[in-house]
């Protein structure tokens, strides 16, 4: 497992969220004390006096909406600095590594490891996330199976 799937599994299992169905906005936030809102605009993080406020552009659909919040975790636990500071290739390896952190948030490793045989349609309505996001998700499991047993494969040969 690596860092950011350890952080998520840790994280989950510390506010008590052991299976798909209790992953969800609402559950997460009220978890975390954390303010959710719903607007118009574009996903975001603000953070004022040590309080964080999500939102959530409610214009996606609940998929979108989930992936998005995903994303913003991802800012909620790491990104603390001032954006006007940074330099915008910064910003963009920033946003890189949220989204990455997003595809192992709305679908954790811990949770595919007990769940044998799923296709991307599986993982879609288990983890309420689109088509795209659970291919890429899949894929991003896979490798790293194919990787660990390439790994194992090398050793014993």
């Amino acid at each position: 497992m690596n860092l950011t799937e350890r952080f998520i599994m840790n994280f989950y299992q510390s506010i008590s969220i052991s299976c798909s169905s209790e992953l969800s906005i609402m559950n997460i936030a009220e978890k975390l004390d954390l303010e959710v809102h719903f607007w118009n605009f574009g996903s975001a993080i603000a953070e004022r006096k040590g309080i964080y406020k999500i939102f959530i552009n409610n214009n996606l659909n609940a998929r979108q909406q989930w992936q998005e919040f995903g994303h913003e975790m991802s800012h909620y636990f790491f990104d603390q600095q001032d954006k006007k500071l940074m330099f915008s290739s910064f910003i963009d390896y920033r946003e890189t590594k949220a989204d990455y952190f997003a595809y192992h948030f709305c679908v954790p490793t811990f949770m595919l490891y007990n769940l044998k045989g799923v296709d991307v349609y599986d993982v879609m309505e288990l983890f309420n996330v689109e088509f795209d996001f659970a291919l890429k998700r899949l894929e991003i499991y896979r490798n790293k199976v194919l990787g660990r047993n390439m790994s194992y494969a090398r050793t014993y040969s």
